[in-house]
């Protein structure tokens, strides 16, 4: 695999050119998912609530998912900075190892026991639980292939070749959008035809991450595991992998809290979730680009560059985030009628995007933060930061419905994003930029 140094050159356009790849990834994933809901929110709210229901249960095995993602991603990092191609060889293996280990559990978690996933959420309704359970179960072996699909791409970052990844990803993202209407309509699958449509798309993604690495990510045999390894990279990626379990299992119980305001509800947070997301296809990439460059320098021990690197990331998120804050809040009900025209649903959603338009600005700088503490191998910073705020949002849920309805969860969302973004850039100015010296 072709190695990129991020320790030389300019740093606007070394980051530049890490991020874009990603920011592109991200683009057709978006463009993916906006083609998906589209599809699905045809067959009306109940497909898209069964598919809403369902996915904080995904998106939980992308949280455990990450404690390999991140804590492999950062020792191969530094180790590619320290030019140690040895020690780089040992951490792919031992990413390989942990990742085949999470995958095969939480695949046959979500089989066996998807149904009582869904059931704790209390949907009230029999036509979105069978759905959603269905839906779930398809995911098991979904996530097998794109847990291994994320580590793979995150290998690639670290070596500063996001490039190839997007190209991967392009071609799944592809396959999905194609495959999708035919399975959902033409074979009368529907939300099931979607799922299907997935699996094919990360088998394929899967097949081309192994060809286009020449090797690298075949587990090597002859290495033996080490076991101190596999220590220091749970060590490393347990922090915000516990703060992404802990954000998943918060937002799954403001899920059941939502249901009660009927399946709509469900949808409608699943919709202003999407139209959200394109914030974070710039952000995401901002944030994966500032973590392998700040992981490569910090290995070369070169503290000056890092700072440099954060604050342009800083700046480009900011002004991009206030932008899409605009977006959100002045063209929101047709952005949402691309998706449903549910009226009631609806009208949930508009709530839900002028309240996540307020806290866009500080959710970009706890991202770009992230990928600095990522990078440095401080994780328990986001994660502490995260675990403290994401918490908060339950109680804050609670009492803010009471006054405003289901509008005082989507405030309480945004409140809990404002008060992470703050902290994070804090905590840098004040405490780990004067550790490395960053500020003159």
């Amino acid at each position: 695999m072709r190695k990129v140094d991020l320790t030389k050159g300019k740093v606007l356009v070394v980051l530049t050119a890490l991020a874009v790849p990603i920011m592109g990834s991200s683009l057709l994933q978006f463009t993916y998912n906006l083609i998906d809901m589209l599809w699905v929110g045809g067959l009306g709210s109940d497909a898209v609530a069964s598919i809403g229901s369902s996915s904080f249960f995904v998106g939980l095995g992308y949280s455990i998912n990450s404690l390999v993602v991140i804590g492999a991603g950062i020792k191969i990092s530094h180790a590619i900075g320290r030019k140690d191609n040895s020690n780089v060889k040992e951490y792919i293996n031992t990413g390989i190892a942990i990742n085949f280990f999470i995958a095969i559990i939480y695949a046959l978690i979500l089989i066996f026991l998807g149904k009582n996933f869904i059931g704790f959420l209390n949907l009230g309704n029999p036509r979105v639980e069978r759905d959603s359970y269905h839906y779930l179960a398809i995911n098991g072996p979904i996530l097998f292939f794109s847990f291994f699909n994320f580590l793979y791409s995150r290998i690639f970052g670290s070596f500063g070749n996001n490039s190839e990844a997007l190209k991967i990803n392009a071609v799944g993202i592809i396959v999905n959008i194609v495959l999708d209407p035919i399975f959902i309509y033409t074979l009368k699958l529907g939300v099931i035809g979607a799922a299907f449509a997935t699996l094919i798309a990360n088998i394929i993604m899967y097949i081309l991450y192994k060809i286009k690495a020449k090797g690298l990510l075949k587990y090597d045999k002859s290495i033996k595991l080490d076991y101190e390894k596999v220590k220091e990279v749970a060590i490393l990626g347990f922090p915000m992998a516990f703060q992404r379990i802990l954000f998943t299992v918060v937002n799954i119980i403001l899920a059941r809290i939502i249901a009660v305001f009927g399946t709509n509800a469900i949808a409608a947070q699943k919709i202003g979730l999407q139209i959200e997301s394109i914030t974070y296809m710039v952000i995401g990439g901002l944030n994966g680009a500032i973590a392998s460059f700040t992981g490569q320098n910090f290995g070369a021990n070169k503290f000056k560059r890092i700072s440099e690197g954060y604050n342009t990331a800083l700046i480009i998120g900011i002004v991009y985030s206030l932008l899409m804050s605009l977006i959100f809040i002045l063209f929101k009900e047709p952005i949402i009628k691309l998706f449903i025209r549910d009226v009631d649903t609806s009208l949930i959603a508009y709530g839900y995007l002028q309240a996540v338009a307020y806290s866009q600005v500080f959710s970009t700088i706890e991202m770009v933060s992230n990928g600095l503490f990522t990078g440095l191998g401080k994780p328990k910073i986001p994660a502490t930061i995260s675990i403290l705020f994401t918490v908060l949002r339950i109680p804050m849920a609670l009492i803010l419905m009471k006054s405003y309805g289901i509008n005082g969860i989507w405030w309480s969302i945004a409140i809990s994003s404002i008060l992470k973004g703050a902290s994070a850039y804090l905590i840098y100015k004040f405490k780990v930029s004067k550790e490395y010296k960053y500020v003159r």
